[in-house]
């Protein structure tokens, strides 16, 4: 038993050293994040009052409990933990799943994992790598949160209980990677099976939000069946600076035991290098696109894309049908008022809830076109590229075409968004075609924001691949944060404006302006040249 498990050591060195610039670059965005986050907080509510005045008005809209999270109390803790907990939690899934199938599923998929193993190394040696570097990962955002939240003078109790729920979340999705790295033949498809379990997640933990019950004086809100089943819901029913339930830290503790089990028992089940769920197989012919830059970056991207829409079309269903009880739900009074123009950038109740969430969608589909622009580098770093460029294919073309892909992405899925929102709204309104229209327009003005963020990462992969993964996320979060949490958490504008998602008007309340877009689109075009010159200038990254 022992021989299967030989050369973990040594594989956790190699994954640190692989990793030596992606995983801090996650660290310290999630860090920073969060503590300009509580900082901002902090400063924007200093007294009783304005705590309790938030609290409640979070209590009563279900567009901040579907965004931000459950409200528990009316310190400055409780409110600190509405806002931060959920988002970081996210990040913390997110870094971990990429970074389990990584160092697993990719090692086989690149050949690396066969010529490691012919050394002394065990059959299972690869996955407890990967895991003990997510768990290490967690652990060091833990005590960092910790730190950050009693540097801002938070108790310790409740510093400690966000720590670890964070941390709980973003194990609890490592043993998720862990499985599809399993199932799956290729990286990307593990990657997309498990950031489909991360999209249920979050759709479970908004709908048990949105449907629970407000007690304590209109300040806390008990959620519903929904969120107890996922594990970004387990992070917020802890609690942090009210009960501070350390019981609920078991579920993704047990959570995390049964998959890493499971994804063990599955290594024997399977040959080195495929997966559970065989590669179903090809035309005895390739089309006559394959062998273009343009086909090839199609077969390379299509299955990224159609993930993506059956998420975010999911998502956007779910949202556009509770859209016609926004009001019922908020009901009247200047607080809530107050949250939701800071939210949606306007006092209609319903105006107001489309637009945040279309900005909170817009982010997702910029999620999107980083990971799918970032299949260029692991294209590059497979050493699958130089073949190909050694061609007639010239760089800026290869990069064209997978650039003209994502494009085509992000236009379809905004344009999924409006149309999915649009045909639930219109059903329970009994104007399907009238609101089809509408939201789907709406949901088109993110477009150029979204551009722009995915033209930072071409930027990035073409100046520095090395670092490319890491600071397109990076960038982001930070966008995220500026963007679509800085009118909430009280940032000054030109903190602000550094975000594209600044500059898009809150359609569908907003007339919409073609200047703002129109320079979005000019700073895109340019970055995005700047991306394809130093492209052509710098070495291949393998």
């Amino acid at each position: 038993m022992g021989t299967q498990f030989a050369g973990t050591g040594r594989l956790v060195r190699l994954a640190l050293r692989r990793d030596r610039i992606q995983l801090p670059v996650w660290l310290f965005a999630l860090v920073v994040l969060e503590a300009i986050s509580v900082s901002s907080v902090l400063g924007l509510y200093p007294t009783e009052a304005d705590l309790l005045s938030i609290a409640i008005a979070t209590a009563q809209s279900p567009v901040a409990l579907a965004t931000n999270g459950i409200i528990s109390g009316y310190t400055a803790g409780a409110v600190v933990a509405s806002q931060i907990v959920m988002p970081l939690s996210l990040g913390a899934a997110l870094m971990s799943i990429l970074l389990v199938v990584r160092h697993t599923r990719q090692n086989e998929e690149t050949g690396r994992a066969e010529l490691v193993e012919a050394a002394v190394v065990g059959r299972k040696a690869f996955l407890t790598a990967a895991l003990t570097v997510a768990v290490a990962a967690n652990a060091i955002l833990a005590v960092s949160s910790v730190v950050v939240l009693m540097a801002q003078g938070l108790p310790l109790g409740g510093s400690l209980a966000i720590g670890l729920a964070i941390a709980g979340a973003g194990i609890s999705f490592a043993g998720i990677a862990a499985v599809t790295s399993q199932v799956t033949e290729g990286a990307r498809a593990a990657n997309g099976l498990a950031g489909a379990a991360l999209a249920a997640a979050f759709v479970l933990r908004a709908v048990g939000d949105m449907s629970g019950t407000v007690e304590a004086g209109g300040t806390r809100v008990v959620s519903g069946f929904a969120s107890w089943l996922s594990p970004i819901g387990w992070a917020e029913q802890i609690r942090p600076y009210d009960d501070n339930d350390w019981w609920v830290l078991v579920l993704p503790a047990l959570f995390t035991l049964a998959t890493v089990a499971l994804a063990f028992f599955l290594t024997e089940r399977r040959d080195l290098g495929a997966g559970l769920v065989a590669t179903r197989r090809g035309p005895a012919r390739a089309s006559r696109t394959l062998p273009t830059p343009l086909g090839s970056a199609w077969r390379i991207q299509r299955s990224v894309l159609f993930w993506w829409a059956v998420g975010i079309g999911f998502i956007a269903l779910v949202y556009g049908g509770v859209g016609e009880q926004i009001d019922d739900f908020l009901g009247e009074g200047d607080q809530v008022t107050e949250v939701m123009g800071k939210l949606g950038g306007t006092s209609d109740m319903v105006d107001a809830y489309f637009a945040t969430i279309f900005g909170t969608m817009a982010i997702a589909v910029g999620a999107y076109s980083i990971q799918a622009l970032l299949r260029m580098r692991a294209e590059e770093a497979a050493g699958r590229l130089e073949p190909v460029l050694a061609t007639a294919v010239g760089r800026p073309r290869w990069l064209s075409a997978h650039l003209a892909v994502v494009v085509t992405g992000v236009v379809a899925l905004q344009l999924l968004t409006g149309v999915a929102t649009g045909l639930a709204y219109g059903l329970v309104t009994a104007d399907v075609a009238g609101n089809v229209a509408d939201l789907s327009a709406a949901a088109l003005v993110f477009v150029p924001a979204i551009l722009v963020v995915a033209a930072v990462a071409v930027l990035l992969f073409g100046g520095l691949p090395l670092w490319a993964s890491g600071l397109s996320w990076a960038a982001l979060a930070l966008f995220l944060l500026f963007g679509l949490l800085g009118p909430l958490l009280g940032l000054p504008d030109f903190i602000r404006n550094l975000s594209p998602f600044s500059h898009v008007p809150p359609v569908p309340a907003a007339d919409v302006t073609g200047t703002p877009l129109m320079w979005m689109v000019a700073v895109a075009v340019v970055l995005t040249a700047g991306g394809v010159a130093l492209f052509r200038r710098r070495d291949l990254a393998i």
